[in-house]
């Protein structure tokens, strides 16, 4: 049906006709509000696009097509960032254009806008970071290509931009955090945070969603099992990153005194209550403050999770057993992120080989020469 004037609102205009949703039932769609009649038809061309899934919707559209259906498969706080990528980086460049028509050429140059593109004070994106937005358009692309006919993934003849991990893994050592952990003495739910963050490696969303029911004083454990994250304002709940990510870690009696110490100052505390009630921006504050009292070099709050895990390597645990620790979902996660810290020890291991073997048992002599080829 054509777009009319609103009779109840001189100069705006309302598009109302009829359509088909994916059951098969036949609906009637009204929206008003527009200043022009071109706008009233364009929406209504786009609606009925998107109820179609045609592949010449605009990127922006299919981008909400795409984040409504995942939206029942990720959790709160990943759906989040995706639709932050896709709102801030992605869809300004390349949101009006149709999917079918976005090329290889579009994509390289949309990459080539972000790695110059300038944050603050004259820096980059990290490597990293252009790796993660470019792998939320690689994905939607994908999505297109299985689920809606789209020919092919622009993405893959484009090539890839960034890098998966940093070239520079930041993390204290030992000394550098007991130097660090001395200037946030002060505030005791600070240094407790912080004392489980070095010593457990757990995620930060780990830590804030503990609750005093999953201290065991006794048997020297912290259990995790559900990850807190702060969305529009609201307390969100849900569980932690992956299923391997449920775990039981064990920590050292210094620990559990520190904890049993830090327990006893909340007042009123029941079972279900989070025994660190704030959010991720508080602790932002606290290693900020405690980096420029302290003097040690400023890291990100997820590099202590690293801290952790290049003391266990120098401590010679094995990856299976970080792994298992940090609740990494393979073993080789936990391989390709820390390789670079495990030592080189190729004379170690030629020794220890030499021992094996006594002078003389195993030498070879050979009565008759070896002809060469």
């Amino acid at each position: 049906m054509p777009a009319n004037k609103d009779p109840k609102t001189p100069g705006q205009w309302v598009c109302q006709f009829y359509y088909t949703d994916w059951t098969g039932e036949r609906k009637k769609k009204y929206k008003r509000g527009f200043a022009m009649k071109r706008d009233a038809l364009e929406w209504e061309r786009d609606f009925l696009k998107h109820q179609r899934a045609d592949m010449s919707m605009k990127l922006s559209a299919f981008v909400d097509l795409y984040l409504g259906d995942m939206g029942h498969r990720l959790r709160a706080s990943t759906l989040d960032n995706k639709r932050f990528i896709f709102d801030l980086k992605i869809k300004p460049y390349l949101g009006e254009k149709p999917m079918n028509l976005i090329t290889p050429p579009d994509v390289r140059k949309w990459q080539n806008e972000l790695m110059s593109a300038e944050r603050k004070e004259g820096k980059r994106y990290s490597q990293t970071y252009l790796k993660t937005v470019n792998n939320q358009l690689t994905a939607l692309f994908n999505y297109a290509v299985k689920y809606y006919g789209l020919r092919e993934n622009p993405c893959h003849k484009a090539g890839s931009m960034g890098k998966k991990n940093a070239e520079e893994m930041q993390f204290w050592t030992t000394e550098e955090y007991k130097q660090f952990r001395e200037a946030v003495k002060d505030k005791p739910r600070s240094y407790m945070a912080f004392q489980l963050l070095y010593y457990t490696g757990m995620r930060i969303g780990e830590l804030m969603a503990l609750t005093r029911a999953d201290i065991d004083l006794e048997a020297g454990t912290v259990a995790v099992s559900k990850s807190y994250n702060r969305l529009n304002g609201e307390d969100v709940i849900s569980p932690p990153k992956t299923p391997k990510s449920n775990r039981v870690i064990a920590i050292p009696d210094f620990l559990c005194d520190e904890l049993r110490a830090y327990l006893a100052l909340l007042y009123d505390l029941q079972e279900s209550d989070r025994i660190f009630p704030f959010t991720k921006y508080f602790l932002e504050h606290e290693m900020k403050r405690g980096a420029k009292i302290s003097g040690v070099k400023r890291i990100r709050l997820h590099d202590l999770r690293h801290s952790h895990a290049s003391l266990l390597i120098e401590l010679g645990f094995s990856p299976l057993l970080i792994a298992e620790r940090l609740g990494h979902e393979k073993v080789e996660t936990t391989l390709n992120t820390y390789s670079h810290l495990w030592p080189h020890k190729q004379d170690e291991v030629v020794a220890k080989l030499q021992r094996i073997e006594l002078p003389g048992d195993s030498t070879m002599i050979l009565k008759n020469p070896v002809k060469q080829n």
